[in-house]
Parts: C-alpha cells; structure tokens; sequence
C-alpha cells in the first residue's frame, strides 16, 4: 500500500479511536507516578508547576471553546466520531489562525495533566506520541476535505498553519462566539480533565504516603463538575434550553 493511502487508512482507523487517548494516559501515568521522585521537588515547586499544569489545560480548553462556540453547523469543525462530516469549510475566526485548534486544544488539555505528575520525560514522550497519533488523523481529515472542497480548501490550507497559529492571518468570525454551544457540547471534556488531575494526585498520595485522602480540593473539584454535568446532560437531553439555531 502506497504511504499516502497508508497514512489516510491509519488517519481514519486513529479518528474513530480518538476518544480512547484518556484511558491509555491514566494507565501509562501509574507507572510514572511510581518512578517519578518526588524528593526532588519541594512545595513551592511543587505549587509552581501545579499552577503551570492547571493553567495549560485552561488554556486547551479556551482554544477548544473558542472554536467550538464560533462553529456553524455542517462545517468542517464538526466531526463525528463515525467519520469524517463536512458540508462546509470553515475558515473564519480561530480557524483562518491554525487549520486544527480542536486538536491544538486536546494537546494543551492533557499536556496539563501530563506535566502533573512533575515527570519531564513524560511530557516530552506524550507530545512526541500526540504528535505521531493527531498528524496521521490531520492527514485522513485534510485528505477528505481536499476531495471535497479541492481549491477552495487547498487555498486556505496553503496560507493557514496546522497547528501552531498564526494571529496576523486572523479574518473575523462569520458567527458570533456562542456560549451555549460551549455549555451543550464541552461538558464532558472538562470533566475528563479534572478526574485525571484528581487521578494523578491521588496516584501520588498513594505512593508517597500509602494512603488515599478523599477531601481534597481535588475531589470536590470532581464532584462539583459533576453536579454540572449532570445538569447541562439532562438541559441537553430533555429540554430545549441549549438548543440553538444553526449550530452544531
């Protein structure tokens, strides 16, 4: 098989599995906890980079917010986790910056938790890893979009970066930004994020001290996000509260 149409078939086999990445992180972070020594850090810097973890993943989640709420529907922003769906480009906004902020976003969102654990090597591993796993999925994305689209999409792809953005290139937003979409549709990947910062703290509490303290600020983190949750889950669901014209 020739590398292009390998690289598309892995892209798409990547795509429908995407959702699966926490579950490899958790298990992989066991063994590093493990190895991690934590007598090398003492609070202070143990607070820094805390702060510094935390702060990554609130800024994947602002990127993936400000793509998500400034997203019409049938654009290429909405992808399903069945294939690739697209009845429009997008190319406005965040996206006329960086042709995947979705993806950039996912990458800040679980950096966070990875530089939780304190274990630079880690880090460095896990990004090279997002990087070999999301480029063969941008390949099978921009593939079918170039299919679809042809010089329309080429266009934009020629002048727009894939991944690191480029704000001089920024073309205002086509929709206004829509804190419902937020709300509707990021609920989940936010509870992610707080059950692995919950997950790697804990892990470390039970390595360093053999035991597991269920009050801290993390679990009530979790808890709190999941009262949320469970609210946007049923407003989506049984009502029409987040329903919105013209959105995904």
């Amino acid at each position: 098989m020739a590398f292009i149409n390998s690289f598309e078939k892995e892209g798409n086999f990547l795509f429908k599995h995407r959702g699966e990445i926490p579950v490899v992180l958790f298990i992989l972070a066991i063994p590093v906890v493990y190895i991690t020594d934590y007598d090398f850090f003492n609070l202070s810097t143990r607070n820094v980079l805390m702060w510094v973890a935390v702060g990554l993943s609130i800024l994947g989640f602002l990127i993936r917010a400000v793509s998500i709420g400034t997203t019409p529907k049938g654009t290429s922003g909405r992808n399903t986790k069945e294939g690739q769906v697209a009845e429009s480009l997008n190319t406005t906004g965040i996206y006329s910056t960086v042709r995947h902020p979705l993806y950039l976003g996912n990458y800040f969102m679980w950096i966070g938790i990875v530089l939780f654990t304190y274990n630079f090597a880690f880090v460095i591993i896990v990004s090279l890893a997002f990087w070999l796993y999301y480029e063969r999925i941008m390949f099978a994305e921009e593939r079918f979009l170039e299919r679809k689209f042809g010089n329309a999409y080429m266009d934009w792809a020629n002048r727009t970066p894939a991944f690191i953005p480029c704000f001089s290139k920024y073309v205002k937003n086509i929709v206004p930004f829509s804190f419902i979409s937020v709300l509707r549709r990021e609920y989940s990947g936010v509870l992610a994020t707080i059950i692995g910062f919950a997950f790697i703290d804990d892990l470390r509490n039970y390595f360093e001290y053999g035991t597991f303290n269920l009050k801290t600020p993390w679990h009530i983190a979790v808890l709190s996000a999941l009262v949320v949750v469970l609210i946007l889950r049923s407003l989506k669901h049984y009502t029409s509260l987040l329903n919105e014209e013209g959105r995904s």
